[in-house]
């Protein structure tokens, strides 16, 4: 499992402040003593989103299970036989050069597989903006190599949906474990029952824990 860090790299920044960003400061502060303490320390840093799909799931399809050094070397060998990263080129660049870039023969699959559903609109882009959460993330793990946790990045860094809790992601999980359980062990209920305090704003608090295990951003 990657950290949410390899997906901050992915699909273009945006740099507008998320609309509820202040508000979910605000109520998660009164609320909750933990981030009462922790949200102050950032100042006006906030959640950077990303603003091309097909960009963002293949940038996380190449995250998976390797380091973000790796991770990082292997996008850029990509963009130099796709520019554009755009599904057409994809297709057109081809299983051999894709392999060349240092992608294994099952990521090479997946990108080709995500590039397909993209070009032949298996996937419905359009209506994502209006679909829940759920509902979107039913369609994304329908493309191979996307998991539910690769969808959930998605829905926070792409859609920027406010209220995601990637209990498969381990920097969430390190993040409750350090600031609410002094570093113990954290189940998955426990975080659940941690983040019951967080709704509707839970990705902007596992934002803030996860700038609590790496304060800067990668954009």
């Amino acid at each position: 499992m990657v950290s949410a860090k390899d997906n901050e790299g992915a699909g273009g920044p945006v740099s507008a402040v998320p609309p509820y960003w202040e508000e979910a400061k605000i109520e998660l502060m009164k609320r909750d003593r933990i981030m009462k303490k922790l949200i102050p320390q950032f100042g006006d840093l906030h959640l950077v989103g990303h603003d091309d799909p097909f960009t963002t799931l293949a940038r996380s399809i190449v995250g998976q299970q390797v380091t973000t050094k790796a991770a990082d070397v292997a996008w850029k060998k990509l963009l130099l036989v796709s520019p554009k990263c755009t599904p057409a080129q994809i297709i057109k660049a081809g299983a051999e050069q894709l392999a060349a870039c240092g992608l294994s023969k099952r990521k090479t699959e997946y990108i080709l597989d995500l590039a397909d559903h993209f070009k032949n609109k298996r996937v419905h882009t359009s209506q994502w903006d209006q679909m829940d959460d759920e509902a979107v993330i039913a369609e994304l793990v329908q493309i191979r190599g996307i998991g539910r946790w690769t969808a959930e990045m998605f829905l926070i860094f792409n859609l920027l949906r406010p209220n995601v809790l990637p209990l498969d992601d381990p920097g969430l999980i390190q993040g409750i474990s350090q600031n609410y359980f002094s570093g113990e062990p954290v189940s998955r209920s426990d975080a659940r029952e941690v983040s019951a305090n967080w709704e509707p704003w839970r990705t902007v608090a596992t934002w803030y824990l996860w700038r609590s295990l790496d304060p800067v951003a990668v954009e």
